[in-house]
């Protein structure tokens, strides 16, 4: 996964663009995904597309012909959609167009301008101070024309048309976690899935934050309010924090508790963040009258590191092995969703465990050696989900998977 990113990180993206063709491209290289275009000027429910921004070049350059800020150097250096620029000016009219990070003097900010026409650059705090009195060239080769807005998607069928989305965003230039991290991740997860015979539907989807899942939801609505059980926006998975949940607006749905029953049973440290802390898709996903019940498994949340939209969250601040424990985390989900199957007893009373070889004093039993679990779960098979089951008798869901499987074999218990 490191090396996706790696490969992903000199891209200059934004919410449209070629840098997001080319990050599909590349990804499309791992899974087939699809990629759509949807022209600018489209209405989308309250938003309409905006035209396209590509950038080729970008600098400012002192009167001794030195280049003190470089897009090729660093594409944060621009501010994202800026309008083509070609002026000479004084320090004093060229800091109009500066933004800084005092607090974070080394850091390069990322900032936008994606509705309004504007131009800008952004350089440390550090080097802004360094500034004299000069005459500086203005360079910004880009371009904004009608074009159009892309994005990626695969579904990968499974045996129901029940669905479990993945979403991730691709808008951000050279970022590590709040970025690149969901993609990869989201990336193979996708190709996990695409080796499993699995129960559900899975919705892989690559959208520029924001505008494009409110095109995407504009084009696939209904069949999403129709299919889509639960599922995830995943984006900063590899920095070292502790684990964070983003719950759902409603609360208390699959996804909750899919995903609490993991971090509650992993022994690890965890924080939890209630919906109104929401600042990703997941806002357009759980929106009144969508209400897809879409959570969010992080790292540290964004916001809340300091290296967040800035140069300082690059290759050094992600590593493989936390994009590793992330992906593991996400697996266990999934593998909680693709069994937690409703079941229901088959006999009346008690069924006569020893008949079944099924009962604490049979020699090696691999399965398990204490009856007294298994009746504790044939109480509770009476329509719950294994997931409800699990809670209740107090253990961890992956130790009920071989279990349920049994009794099923044994026609002990049925799904419903």
């Amino acid at each position: 996964m490191f090396s996706l990113m790696t490969k992903l990180f000199p891209i200059c993206r934004s919410i449209t663009g070629n840098g997001n063709r080319e990050t599909l491209k590349i990804i499309q290289e791992i899974i087939p995904i699809n990629i759509f275009e949807v022209e600018s000027g489209t209405q989308v429910f309250d938003w309409t597309v905006p035209n396209e921004w590509n950038i080729k070049d970008a600098y400012v350059m002192n009167s001794k012909k030195e280049k003190i800020i470089d897009f090729k150097k660093n594409n944060l250096h621009i501010l994202n959609y800026s309008i083509p620029v070609n002026l000479t000016c004084n320090l004093e009219e060229l800091k109009k167009h500066l933004y800084t990070l005092p607090n974070y003097p080394n850091f390069i900010p990322y900032l936008t301008s994606y509705y309004k026409n504007n131009w800008g650059f952004c350089i440390s705090y550090n080097n802004y101070l360094k500034l004299k009195d000069d005459t500086y060239h203005v360079v910004i080769d880009s371009e904004l024309k009608h074009g159009s807005l892309t994005y990626g998607e695969l579904i990968i069928k499974g045996q129901t048309e029940q669905e479990i989305l993945f979403s991730t965003y691709i808008c951000h230039p050279s970022m590590c976690n709040d970025c690149l991290s969901g993609i990869v991740v989201n990336t193979y997860l996708a190709k996990y899935i695409l080796s499993l015979n699995n129960k559900y539907t899975y919705r892989f989807v690559f959208v520029p934050e924001t505008i494009g899942s409110i095109v995407y939801l504009h084009k696939n609505l209904d069949i999403m309010k129709k299919n889509i059980i639960g599922g995830y926006t995943i984006t900063c998975c590899g920095d070292n924090g502790d684990f964070t949940y983003m719950k759902t607006r409603l609360e208390n749905q699959l996804t909750d508790r899919v995903t609490l029953h993991v971090l509650n049973n992993s022994n690890i440290k965890f924080k939890i963040r209630d919906f109104m802390m929401a600042g990703s898709d997941e806002r357009q996903y759980n929106y009144p009258n969508i209400d897809l019940n879409i959570g969010s498994l992080m790292r540290t949340k964004y916001q809340e590191f300091p290296e967040y939209h800035t140069s300082g969250d690059n290759l050094n601040f992600n590593s493989e092995k936390n994009l590793q424990e992330t992906y593991d985390m996400y697996i266990k989900c999934i593998n909680i969703f693709e069994h937690n199957d409703k079941y229901m007893v088959n006999t009346t009373c008690e069924p006569h465990l020893s008949k079944y070889g099924l009962h604490s004093d049979i020699g090696g039993n691999k399965i398990f050696n204490d009856s007294s679990l298994i009746l504790q779960f044939l109480y509770y098979c009476d329509g719950r989900d294994l997931l409800s089951i699990a809670e209740k008798i107090k253990i961890h869901i992956w130790n009920l998977y071989e279990l349920s499987s049994t009794l099923l074999e044994k026609n002990i218990i049925k799904k419903i």
